[in-house]
C-alpha cells in the first residue's frame, strides 16, 4: 500500500516538475505576437490584408465545414445502421444484388458537392493568376541565402538591392538564440533591406533564382510562388493596410534555408515616393566608373564594408571560416598571384553552390572585397584588383 502511494506521489511530482520546467522555459523565452507575422500559438491563417488572402481564408473554412458535415453525416448513418440493425436484437441481413436508385443517388450527390466546392475555388485561383494591369512590377531573385529585388516597372523603376537576414540576428542564432529573458519578437525575420511597396497598388512579383529552387511566400498577402533557376514565374498582391508583413523562403534550399526571411513594408503613396527619391540618390552616389584606378588604401577601405555586409556571416570577421566554410586567412586562392582565380570564384561560385556566385555585386565592390581579403589578416600580398579587371572577366 505504501509503495503504491509513493509511486503515485512520484508520478504527480514528476508531472509537476515537467510542467514547471516547461513554464519556466516559456517565460525565459517569452515572445509577443508579431504584427504582420506569426502570432504566439497561432493555429489559424495569418490575418489577411489583401482581398485574395480574405477569399483564401473563406475557402479554408468553407471546405473544412463541408468536409466536417460530410464526415459526421456519413459516420452517423453508418453507426446508426450498425447499432439499430445488429444481429443481437434479431435483425437479419437483407439479400439483394443492386439498387439502381441508390447508385444514382450516391453518384449525383457527391458530384453536386464537388461542383459546389470547385466553383468558388476556381474563381479564387483564376484571380490569383491575373497579374495584368499592375501598378508596380518587381523581380524577386532567390539566391543562397538572400533575396534580390529589382524594381523593373512603375514608380521606382531602376532600383535594385539585396535583402538578407540582419547580421545581429545571425550572430544571435550562432550564439544559440536569444538569451534567457530577452524578447525578440522578429527573431530570424528581421532583414537589412525590406521590400517597400505602396498601399492599395497592384504589385506584380516576378520570381526566379540564381542557384537552386526557392519559394517566395508572404502569408498575409495570400501569395506563394516558387523561384526556379532558368524560369520566370509571377504572382501579385494589393495590400490594403499599411504595416510590416513577413514571410520566408518555403522551399528547402540548403543548409541556411532558415536564414532567408522576407520583410515587406507597406507604406502610404507619399512615403513611398519619398523612399524612391532617397533610393535614387543612394544609387547615384554608389555609381562607380569601372575605369577608375583606385589606390590600395582606398579600395581596401571599400572592400572592408563589402565584406562586412556580404561575406562576414559565413567566413567570420577573422576570416577563419567555420565548419564547411573555408577560411580566407591564408587561403591558397587568396594568396595566389593569379588574381583571375579569385575573381572567377566571386563571379561563378564554387563547390556546387556552397560558395555562391556574387555577380549581383558591382565590379568595384567585387574588386574591393578581393583586394581587402588579399591584404587583411595574415594575408599581406600587396596585390590590388581594379574594377576594370572584374569587368573584363565578366565578358
Amino acid at each position: 500500500m505504501m509503495k503504491s502511494i509513493q509511486g503515485k506521489l512520484g508520478s504527480v511530482l514528476t508531472t509537476a516538475l515537467a510542467w514547471l520546467g516547461t513554464a519556466a522555459f516559456t517565460l525565459a523565452h517569452a515572445v509577443n505576437d508579431l504584427p504582420g507575422g506569426p502570432a504566439v500559438n497561432q493555429l489559424n491563417l495569418h490575418p489577411p490584408v489583401t482581398r485574395i488572402a480574405e477569399e483564401q481564408a473563406w475557402l479554408h473554412w468553407f471546405m473544412l465545414i463541408v468536409c466536417t458535415v460530410i464526415f459526421v453525416a456519413v459516420f452517423a448513418v453508418m453507426f446508426y445502421s450498425i447499432w439499430k440493425h445488429r444481429k443481437s436484437v434479431g435483425h437479419k441481413a437483407a439479400t439483394f444484388h443492386e439498387s439502381v436508385t441508390v447508385e444514382i443517388i450516391w453518384t449525383i450527390i457527391p458530384f453536386v458537392i464537388v461542383i459546389l466546392m470547385a466553383l468558388p475555388a476556381t474563381k479564387v485561383i483564376v484571380a490569383m493568376k491575373d497579374t495584368t494591369n499592375a501598378d508596380l512590377t518587381i523581380k524577386a531573385t532567390g539566391m543562397q541565402w538572400k533575396w534580390g529585388y529589382d524594381y523593373i516597372k512603375g514608380e521606382g523603376e531602376g532600383i535594385g538591392f539585396l535583402s538578407a537576414l540582419d547580421r545581429k540576428q545571425r550572430a544571435m542564432s550562432d550564439a544559440g538564440g536569444p538569451k534567457a529573458g530577452e524578447v525578440v519578437d522578429d527573431y530570424l525575420l528581421k532583414v537589412d533591406n525590406p521590400l517597400v511597396v505602396p498601399v492599395d497598388k497592384k504589385v506584380r512579383i516576378i520570381t526566379t533564382a540564381n542557384d537552386v529552387i526557392h519559394s517566395f511566400m508572404v502569408p498575409s498577402f495570400g501569395i506563394k510562388q516558387d523561384a526556379i533557376p532558368g524560369f520566370v514565374r509571377d504572382t501579385w498582391f494589393r495590400a490594403e493596410k499599411i504595416g510590416d508583413y513577413y514571410g520566408q523562403c518555403v522551399e528547402l534550399c540548403g543548409k541556411e534555408h532558415a536564414y532567408m526571411p522576407i520583410h515587406v513594408k507597406v507604406v502610404s503613396a507619399q512615403d513611398y515616393s519619398t523612399w524612391v527619391d532617397g533610393e535614387m540618390k543612394k544609387m547615384a552616389a554608389k555609381a562607380d566608373d569601372p575605369s577608375r584606378v583606385w589606390t590600395l588604401d582606398e579600395i581596401v577601405a571599400r572592400g572592408e564594408k563589402v565584406y562586412t555586409a556580404n561575406c562576414q556571416a559565413c567566413h567570420q570577421a577573422n576570416g577563419k571560416g567555420a565548419g564547411p566554410i573555408k577560411p580566407l586567412d591564408g587561403a591558397a586562392v587568396v594568396l595566389d598571384a593569379d588574381k583571375t582565380k579569385q575573381i572567377a570564384v566571386l563571379l561563378n561560385g564554387q563547390n556546387n553552390g556552397a560558395m555562391p556566385a556574387w555577380k549581383q555585386l558591382s565590379d568595384t565592390d567585387i574588386a574591393a572585397v578581393i583586394s581587402y581579403t588579399k591584404n587583411h589578416w595574415s594575408n599581406k600580398t600587396g596585390q590590388i584588383v581594379q574594377p576594370a579587371e572584374v569587368q573584363s572577366a565578366r565578358k
